[in-house]
């Protein structure tokens, strides 16, 4: 087969469907992405480049839809120049996020269109204005709806969407969701798995293992979306209760989602104004790390604690689950498709302090006793979400697509 992946920032979601068609040997593998993404080995590279950035002073409205066009007609003149060039995939994958899956049928109307669908923004019922603390206007309404024309453009686009959890495929309009297939791409079980001999070593020289008090927390970035302004203001509890715990924090100081804070500050240095005195010899900010220590944290880790809005689901609560964590995790969607409380881990309200730190208190009390919910959590992920089974049912539609044909639109 000729696999055309489009990502601005390859692999992404595609890694391990795109490693499994290269370890094969047998298929012709290309990723359309921009210059910035890491690509991988075995997958042939061609970049594009955004003609230019949404106008100055449009409406505000309307600036990411912009954006999202200029990129996808971008793609659209790099897809028309492999056409021009003679090829001719037989299976389009991209990801609808950033415009690139708008405009593929335009110029290949008879190619196998597979769009990952992530997201429909909603004004109520899932992340806006779930939060008191960030409340939400007339405009936000506004503005929210309009953030989805993306969406629909790929929408009417595709032939097939994927979804990774039920609760984020739900949240599409019903008169599409015929077409969005729950595909989670899935979690490398082999490599994020329990080891009970790992240890990290801090830039302070301090040595942790499996018998510390170790509390994680990990995000891409440390933002109210990811529950971290809980998180910070429920650590002067766990720390007075725990004297000896430590806590280890991965992530970034930048925004992925949500609002960004005025005149260059970060959410960390926010917080710890706001939560004064923290015994810093015990709460340890990490970064952004390499991904196997980030693994080793994980495997360290005495009780995880994964705290979101009802938003996309991260991978690393997968893999904390899947390296044997014990998971604390909010009491939302789509935390609750994964994690049942007092099965494979415990739920508590996103915005009880007070009982997050009971539960932090519930599973360091016991850390022997609570060993099942550990091996039920790395159970989930070996049945539901492993690799095999995301990448046997990515074969399973590039099947079914190439077996029916497709017919120009």
């Amino acid at each position: 087969m000729k696999i055309l992946f489009i990502h601005q920032n390859f692999p992404g979601q595609f890694r391990h469907i795109a490693q499994s068609l290269v370890d094969e040997g047998t298929h012709q593998v290309l990723s359309l992405c921009e210059a910035h993404a890491p690509g991988m080995a075995g997958v042939q590279r061609m970049e594009y480049q955004p003609a230019r950035a949404a106008t100055q002073g449009v409406h505000a409205y309307l600036a990411p839809v912009e954006a999202h066009v200029i990129r996808g007609q971008s793609v659209a003149r790099a897809l028309l120049h492999l056409k021009e060039s003679g090829y001719r995939p037989d299976a389009i994958v991209a990801h609808m996020g950033w415009g690139e899956a708008i405009y593929p049928k335009d110029i290949y109307p008879d190619v196998p269109l597979v769009t990952f669908f992530e997201f429909f923004y909603q004004a109520t019922g899932a992340d806006a204005g779930f939060d008191p603390e960030y409340p939400m206007t007339l405009d936000d309404h506004l503005r929210i709806r309009t953030k989805n024309i993306t969406n629909l453009l790929s929408l009417h686009a595709a032939d097939i969407g994927i979804s990774p959890t039920a609760w984020q495929r739900s949240l599409y309009p019903q008169e599409y969701q015929y077409k969005i297939r729950l595909l989670h791409e899935g979690i490398a079980t082999d490599a994020a798995r329990p080891d009970p001999t790992a240890w990290i070593q801090l830039g302070s020289g301090l040595k942790l293992t499996r018998a510390d008090e170790v509390i994680t927390y990990v995000s891409r970035n440390l933002e109210p979306y990811r529950g971290f302004h809980v998180f910070m203001r429920t650590l002067p509890h766990i720390l007075a209760r725990r004297p000896n715990c430590h806590v280890l924090i991965v992530g970034g100081d930048d925004v992925s989602y949500g609002r960004k804070l005025a005149d260059g500050d970060t959410y960390r240095a926010k917080l710890l104004r706001e939560v004064p005195g923290l015994d810093m010899q015990r709460v340890h900010f990490l970064g952004k790390l390499p991904y196997q220590q980030y693994l080793r944290v994980l495997q360290v880790s005495s009780t995880h604690i994964y705290l979101t809005v009802p938003f996309v689901l991260s991978w690393s609560m997968l893999e904390a689950m899947s390296a044997g964590c014990l998971v604390i995790g909010s009491r939302t969607a789509p935390v609750e498709e994964v994690i049942r409380h007092g099965e494979n881990g415990l739920l508590v309200d996103f915005f009880d302090k007070e009982q997050l730190a009971d539960a932090v208190d519930q599973v360091l009390n016991a850390p022997d006793r609570l060993q099942p919910l550990r091996d039920a959590a790395r159970n989930t992920i070996v049945q539901r979400y492993p690799l095999s089974q995301g990448i046997a049912a990515y074969r399973e539609i590039f099947k079914e697509l190439l077996a029916a044909g497709n017919q120009p639109r």
